[in-house]
């Protein structure tokens, strides 16, 4: 159990209810929300947690409130929709304020996959292997990426520039202090592989990207995951650990408040897909979501699509005809990573920051994660604090 507790004060600790000695007993206590998005990587949050941790079980949301200063009264639970649980997180808060239950409330994921042990085997049930689509959920998701690769003509070089780009944008973005207001110091200890020794370290700047990426030292990799195949360790995305987290809540609080207001929650999708080609879902998601806004495609002014493998990174840009200019502008998880529950979070707020940046003509953003294909859209403000999201007025 210390394990679970350990992993989650990282995520935990920074979230802390603000104190505000103006505040009315009136307005003390309104109704608040918290969803926690923590699933194990390449399981379920809620089955086969001991196999994964070695710990006792599920972090259940009891042990959460014991780590923080909210009170008792305040509701908690875990979601787990695997790569996109961080997106789950958050979207059910939106819907639960959306539809009046709550006020104000965070979407949060944390991961740490560098403990991850999901590799152990495991007893299967022997029926799955009767139904096809059953046995393809258990599918290694680097199998899944070859099939993308394979089945809709992705080629190593395609996947390979895709690797290089990514990373060349977010050393650029991280060199010019672009994450500095979406990245919370984390102070832990890491222990020397060649002595032993433990050492005190903050961390305050995404350590997996590696600038110098390029096509000649990609060119040498092997493949990781099939023989002939074009999935490497240099276009999938990388074993992490994080922590994310998205503060929601109506529009006539924050501003009560006079807290800055980044984005308007608009719309959100899942869409299945096979999962033998699960990746490819972000190409099914976001012009369901993008119709559900009411919007069109060529309205979206960016897009943040999960880099889980490049193979399907770049499939879904090209079957949905994007702009590459207007995709990941900032890198995404072949240089940033992709700690599976807090990725969604993650994004949200890379997104909504961005559009802060790129000012009154940059006015909606589109957030996708593949596994089953989730997508969220957001629109943002103008600084005079009119909605630009009519859904929201």
């Amino acid at each position: 159990m210390e394990k679970v507790i350990n992993r989650q004060k990282v995520l935990l600790q920074h979230l802390q209810p603000i104190s505000n000695s103006s505040s009315s007993p009136e307005t003390t206590h309104e109704s608040a929300a918290l969803s926690a998005s923590i699933c194990a990587a390449g399981d379920s949050a809620a089955y086969q947690r001991k196999a994964a941790f070695g710990d006792d079980g599920i972090p259940y949301s009891p042990l959460q409130s014991k780590t923080w200063s909210f009170e008792e009264t305040v509701p908690l639970r875990t979601v787990n929709r695997q790569c996109s649980s961080g997106l789950q997180a958050v979207s059910d808060v939106a819907a639960y304020i959306k539809a009046g239950f709550y006020d104000i409330g965070i979407g949060a994921g944390v991961e740490s996959m560098s403990i991850d042990t999901v590799n152990k085997l495991r007893q299967i049930n022997p029926k799955v292997d009767i139904f096809k689509q059953a046995k393809d959920c258990l599918l290694p998701m680097g199998i899944t990426s070859e099939n993308v690769a394979e089945n809709y003509g992705v080629t190593r070089q395609e996947q390979d520039l895709a690797a290089v780009e990514s990373h060349r944008r977010a050393a650029a973005a991280s060199a010019s202090g672009k994450f500095k207001d979406e990245i919370i110091p984390v102070s832990t200890k890491i222990v020397n592989p060649k002595t032993g020794e433990e050492m005190p370290v903050t961390i305050s700047v995404d350590d997996g990207i590696r600038p110098n990426t390029n096509m000649a030292d990609l060119a040498k990799l092997k493949p990781a995951f099939k023989k002939n195949g074009t999935t490497t360790a240099g276009n999938s995305s990388q074993l992490t650990d994080g922590a994310g987290a998205v503060l929601l809540m109506k529009r006539s609080l924050a501003m009560q408040k006079g807290l800055p207001i980044l984005g308007v929650f608009r719309s959100y999708v899942a869409v299945g897909v096979d999962p033998a080609v699960m990746g490819i879902g972000p190409a099914a998601a976001i012009p369901a979501a993008v119709k559900s806004a009411g919007l069109e495609l060529e309205d979206i002014d960016l897009f943040e699509i999960n880099e889980a493998f490049a193979s399907q990174y770049v499939y879904c840009y090209k079957k949905l005809g994007l702009d590459p200019e207007k995709v990941n502008v900032n890198g995404g998880a072949m240089a940033l990573g992709h700690p599976l529950g807090a990725t969604g979070a993650r994004c949200v707020g890379t997104l909504l920051h961005e559009m802060k940046r790129r000012g009154k003509d940059c006015r909606f953003g589109v957030i996708s994660m593949g596994d089953s294909a989730d997508e969220l859209l957001n629109a943002r403000t103008v600084k005079s604090g009119n909605l630009l999201s009519r859904d929201a007025q």
